[in-house]
């Protein structure tokens, strides 16, 4: 069952969201070439703490830190480790918090250093993707409707979208339905109503869609070992238009901000 969110619910949620996003801006002064991803989970953790939240992974599902750290190849939930990052790597960072009972869960891919001309265009098309299909979160469409949008556009590059790893609803519980595939047709799914809270988050392979998971239990790889991109907002529908709750800012078509982040870069 989907729990479509009243206003107060949804401000709460906005609060939880934006500590998750203040999180990863603190996390963006610490990453380059040398830094550890185990100190960097403990940064986030002392953030969230100092900012009067919970980390929301640490625990949940036996899960044993405050970030998911995806380095490379590692699509999501890679485990922080003590391996110094390298000029020229990628990372994801995951991050969730609870806050006032409600979860804010937001994600990020990060260039470490110089990064090859052919792996930005992997990040660039997999962010403009994400606000491709938050544009489709309106009453009026169903989320087939956005999972299509981000499954066109990303494999319009030669792209592999991830199958096994979906978006979800958000609330009180960190996966809620409904679930949001970055792939799907038009017109199916549930509708879109006012109240609708999700975690809307292109999982992208440079190669292959085909991913497996690794001797540890969670981190999920590719394959073919090519690199992956991972951004995530949480979305609400107020007022029958999408609202970023990561960053407060109301998502239209066209705006300035969907002008901004749906640019055509330089490599185009």
């Amino acid at each position: 069952m989907i729990h479509y969110k009243t206003e107060e619910e949804i401000e709460l949620i906005r609060q939880s969201s934006r500590l998750v996003s203040k999180t990863l801006g603190e996390l963006s002064n610490h990453i380059e070439p040398g830094a550890v991803p185990l100190e960097l989970d403990k940064i986030a953790e002392t953030f969230i703490r100092d900012n009067g939240g919970e980390p929301g992974f640490l625990g949940m599902y036996d899960f044993p830190n405050t970030l998911c750290v995806s380095v490379n190849e590692e699509v999501v939930h890679g485990i922080p480790n003590k391996k110094p990052l390298k000029d020229g790597d990628i990372i994801s960072i995951d991050c969730g918090v609870l806050m006032n009972d409600f979860f804010g869960d937001h994600a990020y891919t990060f260039s470490v250093g110089e990064i090859s001309k052919e792996v930005r265009q992997l990040l660039e098309v997999t962010k403009d993707s994400l606000y491709r299909g938050i544009n489709k979160l309106r009453v009026g469409n169903q989320i087939g409707d956005v999972s299509n949008e981000i499954q066109t556009f990303t494999e319009s590059f030669g792209y592999g979208v991830v199958r096994e790893l979906v978006g979800h609803g958000l609330g009180k519980e960190l996966h809620e339905e409904p679930d949001i595939p970055n792939f799907g047709t038009k017109n199916t799914g549930p509708k879109i109503k006012n109240g609708l809270v999700v975690a809307i988050e292109p999982m992208i392979n440079l190669g292959s869609k085909e991913v497996e998971q690794a001797k540890d239990g969670w981190t999920v790889i590719t394959k073919d070992r090519k690199p992956s991109a991972h951004f995530e907002h949480n979305v609400a529908v107020i007022d029958n238009e999408p609202v970023i709750l990561s960053t407060c800012l109301l998502y239209t078509s066209p705006s300035p901000r969907d002008v901004e982040e749906s640019r055509m870069p330089s490599w185009a």
